[in-house]
């Protein structure tokens, strides 16, 4: 499948910006249900990990804002021993780590959906954790990659992060579309594609993320809706560009 891929990928015809938003559009009309369940979902995983973050300073939050009630001067002071400081960094880096790698699953599970939307197959209920059950490790080597193209991209004086978030973005619907090639091989395959048409991919990113963010406008609460819509133009991009073998998509979407 490999070399395959990889041919197709060296062969690809030059994605058309404009007709891909345009479908793009078309496309989240019609699930932007899907689009809402996967954002909240996605919040639901994070709210624990908010929390742990947060929870250590309660207290002093507390107090800060007793303080500003009574008109009081308030001087935080974090009276924490060194080990206790190195074991919640650790525990925050190990948590945050798991919630990238659940998130790429249920991104991956979206660009199923609209698979099977796009080549009219009905939507199954469920399965947004399909590929955790499957692929974990794979995801888990995944993740970590890409946490740490992201840690050396950003050390390079930020920079090259506009050039990396290209290949960074299309790691998830090409692991979606390919979930049987090693994590190397979907991590090179991004980049190949990446380096191809990078300029294009780089607006379709940095627009659709313009647009994702309009929901904000809607008292906040649209943004829920809006936010997986950054997805539908890397789906269409995949697509026009490797392509799938066939316009059908497995009758169980939960096998992944």
């Amino acid at each position: 499948m490999e070399p395959t891929l990889f041919r197709k990928i060296a062969n690809a015809p030059k994605p058309d910006f404009g007709d891909i938003l345009t479908r793009s559009f078309e496309l989240f009309k019609k699930v932007w249900q899907e689009c809402l369940k996967h954002g909240l979902i996605t919040i639901a995983v994070a709210i624990p990990i908010i929390i742990l973050v947060y929870a250590p300073f309660a207290p002093m939050y507390i107090e800060m804002i007793d303080a500003s009630i009574n008109g009081h001067y308030y001087e935080p002071e974090l009276d924490f021993s060194p080990v206790l400081i190195v074991v919640y960094i650790i525990v925050i880096f190990l948590v945050t780590f798991l919630m990238q790698v659940v998130s790429l699953a249920i991104t991956a599970h979206f660009y199923k959906v609209c698979q099977r939307e796009d080549t009219g197959q009905p939507i199954e209920v469920g399965g947004y954790f399909t590929y955790m059950r499957s692929y974990f490790g794979k995801m888990l080597l995944l993740s970590l990659a890409t946490m740490g193209i992201a840690l050396a991209a950003a050390l390079l004086c930020y920079l090259p992060i506009f050039y990396v978030m290209v290949p960074l973005q299309l790691i998830a619907p090409i692991f979606a579309f390919n979930k049987k090639l090693s994590a190397g091989a979907i991590i090179r395959a991004s980049f190949k594609l990446g380096n191809r048409f990078w300029l294009i991919i780089f607006g379709l990113i940095i627009l659709s993320s313009i647009i994702a963010q309009l929901g904000i406008l809607v008292c906040f609460i649209g943004v829920f809706v809006t936010a997986f819509f950054v997805h539908i133009p890397m789906y269409y991009l995949y697509k026009d560009t490797i392509g799938f073998e066939n316009d059908t998509v497995p009758t169980d979407l939960n096998q992944g």
